[in-house]
């Protein structure tokens, strides 16, 4: 995207947040519309859950809504929520005082035809269910950056704007994380 997209899709973005304050609550549903699905697959991936994943959503669109006043669009929309949403997901996980063992079975998944053999599906979901339990494996802040860096392809300035962290930090969290996940597949045995 080149700067003036950027910029256009920031212009929107604060245009829609101009109309709501001014009273046209329509504007503030397109932007959940335009976000909901960003803000859901970020809170999905950290608390695996999607029941929890859901909840998440919803508190980060009542934040907003609540602190709209609050935005001065010093930062593109996209990232003051991928903000709420990292740390109402941490927070949660924190409080949460147990460990996530319920993995959801309505995982994003091309679904598969009548053609394909069951052999083939067990082991893909063997390895998506790894998959999922080395990252939640993760102590939540290394889960979060591994997150925003590898899956939303977010840059190290963007995620420490969105974390209010050093990019040394989250440099150093992310190479922890990956280190963690490879020791996490030696532990079970499984080859990279």
């Amino acid at each position: 995207m080149n700067d003036v997209s950027k910029k256009l899709v920031k212009d929107e973005d604060l245009e829609l947040i101009e109309k709501f304050k001014s009273g046209d609550r329509k504007s503030f549903n397109l932007l959940v519309l335009k976000y909901q699905k960003m803000v859901y697959n970020v809170s999905r991936k950290i608390l695996i859950n999607h029941d929890d994943a859901d909840e998440i959503t919803q508190n980060v669109f009542i934040n907003l809504y609540k602190k709209i006043n609050q935005f001065r669009g010093e930062s593109k929309l996209s990232t003051y929520l991928y903000r709420i949403s990292v740390n109402l997901s941490l927070n949660y996980l924190y409080n949460k005082n147990k460990n996530l063992k319920k993995i959801n079975d309505g995982v994003d998944v091309e679904e598969y035809s009548d053609n394909n053999n069951a052999l083939k599906r067990i082991e893909f979901d063997e390895e998506t269910n790894i998959i999922r339990k080395s990252i939640e494996s993760l102590p939540p802040q290394q889960r979060a950056v591994f997150i925003l860096r590898f899956y939303e392809n977010l840059s190290y300035e963007e995620i420490s704007e969105i974390l209010g962290t050093s990019i040394g930090g989250l440099k150093a969290n992310y190479f922890h994380a990956i280190k963690n996940l490879k020791s996490f597949y030696k532990l079970n045995n499984i080859k990279d």
